[in-house]
């Protein structure tokens, strides 16, 4: 596949006694049952200020660095000549690590996240002829009508589980819009990503979660294939045909790439619209504030919300040549997981990190698209408008939603998820707009 492949058999490295390595009590990032309990805040606020840099210990494979401030994950994500994600991938296993097949094909080097330059920069720039102004736009008009019409479906309920009836519908219904898939097949979506990200989480584990990836990569092969055939003005149609200098994505690296739009355009933009929704309704004042100037204040309260959110909790890089970091030695072939989560809660970057503030004057200096450089997150613009169409709606329309039950977490330490979420709320009426015209 053309990937560099790094490897170290460090699998048991000892910390160095003299640095800022050394064990924490308390401090387990591979525990996931924490990260369910929202214990992980407490893990990183120490990590933070006693040890940014700190070694993780993976008891018979190769353990890990984790970076936790702000500063020091911007640097380590800019530098791609010296932080691989195609050397070892971006997960903290790498595929090889992975049991069974992982994701059922090694990824490196053929999908966007898992390349490098120049290789990440042919590829995106090849990708980005689907994610013009022009083509964003496009979709912006029938998306804000599927907002009205998500509304809609729950506002005479009174109740619905925010989650799987507001907060999964129009991510999916965008990525199906863009992708040319039906609408009705946009429950398999639905169930493909939450497989492939829901390994560890006994809601959504089987005896085969791998399966969803193959299932996801055939849909879209002849997905792919009917596009040739029958050519349309859309993001797919667009994909295939783009070319740069007479290069083209392969067919491989097409369906890679509609694998990834499926699992990244739909799991981030949910999660992000249930945390941030959770957030107002914990700060009620917050919610009010919105909601009396929605125009003025809804710009800057989604990128409070993206802060809030940071649904990727974190991505892996490893390193092609010795280096260091906050001071700490990183040795060639060397794991580095940077923690987004722990950077947007970051007290030197953001005051008060732990108060949701929709007017916080620097709330878009998160880093939940990925701190800049050349894996900034392609979609950012796309999940922007996806967010602001669905808040808008929520907040013009539903003035006192309450959270009415528990709300059940994703048991991960790679994605923040909200998987139920029970609200309560006054039933209006619905709006019933005219259906759109069609071209």
């Amino acid at each position: 596949m053309g990937s560099t492949v790094v490897t170290d058999d460090r699998s048991s490295q000892e910390p160095d006694p003299l640095g800022e390595n050394m064990a924490l009590e308390g401090i387990d990032l591979l525990d996931l049952d924490r990260f369910q309990r929202l214990e992980h805040w407490e893990m990183f606020d120490r990590l933070r200020q006693e040890a940014p840099v700190y070694w993780q210990d993976l008891p018979g494979l190769q353990g890990f660095w984790n970076v936790s401030q702000h500063q020091d994950l911007v640097a380590v994500n800019r530098d791609t000549a010296t932080f691989s994600s195609e050397a070892g991938g971006i997960s903290i296993l790498t595929p090889d690590e992975m049991p069974g097949d992982g994701m059922g094909n090694d990824p490196r080097g053929l999908m966007m996240l898992y390349t490098d330059p120049p290789k990440h920069t042919r590829y995106r720039r090849l990708v980005s002829k689907g994610f013009t102004p022009r083509m964003i736009g496009l979709i912006e008009q029938y998306l804000r009508h599927r907002a009205i019409l998500i509304v809609d479906n729950i506002i005479e309920r009174g109740e619905c589980d925010f989650v799987t009836d507001l907060a999964s519908e129009l991510p999916l219904q965008a990525i199906a819009e863009i992708m040319g898939v039906p609408q009705e097949d946009r429950a398999l979506l639905f169930d493909w990503s939450n497989r492939m990200i829901g390994a560890d989480d006994p809601e959504y584990a089987t005896d085969d979660n791998n399966a969803a990836t193959g299932e996801l990569f055939m849909y879209v092969n002849e997905l792919g294939k009917q596009r040739k055939a029958d050519p349309r003005d859309d993001i797919v149609t667009k994909l295939l045909n783009a070319e740069i200098d007479g290069d083209s994505l392969s067919e491989l690296e097409f369906d890679m790439f509609m694998l990834l739009l499926t699992v990244a355009g739909n799991e981030t933009t949910r999660n992000t619209t249930a945390w941030g929704m959770w957030a107002l309704m914990q700060n009620p004042d917050q919610y009010a504030l919105l909601r009396g100037d929605i125009d003025g204040k809804l710009d800057n309260a989604i990128e409070e919300i993206l802060r809030w959110a940071t649904p990727v909790y974190h991505f892996r890089r490893t390193a092609l040549a010795d280096t260091e970091i906050h001071g700490q030695e990183i040795k060639t072939g060397d794991k580095v997981v940077m923690w987004h989560t722990s950077a947007d809660r970051d007290e030197t970057v953001f005051e008060d990190p732990y108060t949701f503030d929709i007017e916080r004057a620097n709330a878009e200096a998160h880093i939940a698209f990925g701190g800049g450089g050349q894996h900034f997150c392609l979609g950012a613009n796309l999940a922007r408008m996806e967010l602001k169409l669905i808040f808008q709606e929520i907040l013009e329309r539903i003035p006192d939603m309450k959270v009415a039950g528990e709300v059940e977490i994703l048991r991960s330490n790679f994605i923040g998820g909200l998987k139920h979420m029970p609200v309560t709320y006054t039933p209006a009426e619905r709006k019933d707009p005219a259906p759109l015209a069609t071209v």
